[in-house]
């Protein structure tokens, strides 16, 4: 449930481009997010239809990134996805413009939190019409050595089918 500034620089390995300044801004609300983090179970998933999506803590762990200079949705979903990889896609600028054409107006509205959500619940229709097809290739990929949830999946899809346009 920790969250601290080994998970920044980790992000910033994958490409996340987070600043010492937006760090020390971030780490400044390391108690808000570790709390809303720790309300969302590390096993929670987009794909689970078994049970509710923690949509409350995960709005609560977005607003904890609000309003801090040079953080967006992209630099806040890199810090977060591998804490809980199944739950949190990486909202960067080509995957916001993907998802922008249905969910532009709703994303537009509401606190940071209720933007990045909107965005999230977009994404997530596309994760339950594609979800046989992502299982597939998730169970696919681990047979082969390499664990991916779909929501990672859909993302490289994402990149990999607009890289193509």
């Amino acid at each position: 449930m920790s969250f601290d500034e080994s998970d920044l620089r980790l992000a910033n390995r994958g490409g996340a481009r987070i600043s010492a300044a937006e760090i020390s801004a971030i780490l400044d609300r390391r108690t808000q997010i570790e709390s809303a983090l720790g309300e969302i179970g590390p096993d929670a998933s987009l794909m689970d239809a078994s049970r509710t999506i923690p949509w409350i803590p995960l709005t609560r762990l977005f607003d904890g990134f609000a309003d801090i200079r040079g953080v967006g949705f992209s630099k806040m979903t890199k810090a977060l996805h591998r804490k809980r990889p199944a739950l949190i896609p990486m909202l960067d600028s080509v995957v916001q413009g993907y998802l922008a054409t249905g969910e532009a107006e709703r994303a537009s509205a509401g606190t940071f939190g209720e933007r990045g959500i909107a965005l999230v619940r977009g994404y997530k229709r596309d994760l339950d019409r594609n979800a046989p097809t992502l299982q597939g290739l998730r169970r696919e990929l681990s047979n082969r050595g390499h664990e991916l949830s779909e929501v990672r999946i859909l993302d490289i899809v994402i990149w990999s089918a607009l890289a193509q346009a």
